[in-house]
């Protein structure tokens, strides 16, 4: 695992690549229209993670100055997809510089699923038993 470091007349700083995903991670389940982030695919659907795992789903490049990130996610049944994936490009970017200081250069975001809300339960139909 590298680091994002930086030298100042006092020491070095280090960002470990975990800190850089937490951030991208709790950045993008901010935005409206994500259900959550994704583990990948597992048996063929895409396993929703909760607020526990930011940072899985996420995948960074750290290098010396600069960043890249990677998001799988899955997305609320209903939402315009490509706004969603703008606002989530747009906060991590955001979210990201303004904490570590590293100058993001791409966030490529990978819509894994969709979340559909429950349907209420339906009545039972007197006849079936």
């Amino acid at each position: 695992m590298s680091n994002a470091a930086e030298r100042s007349d006092l020491g070095e700083i280090r960002i470990a690549n975990e800190v850089v995903s937490i951030v991208a991670g709790l950045a993008a389940t901010e935005v409206e229209g994500v259900a959550g982030m994704s583990g990948g695919i597992a048996s063929g659907v895409a396993e929703m993670l909760g607020r526990k795992n930011l940072s899985k789903g996420v995948r960074v490049e750290v290098g010396e100055e600069q960043a890249a990130v990677d998001l799988s996610i899955i997305v609320d049944y209903g939402v315009r997809i490509p706004e969603v994936a703008w606002k989530i490009q747009e906060n991590v970017k955001r979210a990201v510089e303004s904490m570590t200081g590293l100058q993001v250069v791409e966030v490529n975001v990978h819509v894994q699923g969709v979340h559909f809300a429950q349907a209420e339960e339906q009545p039972e139909d007197p006849r079936v038993k």
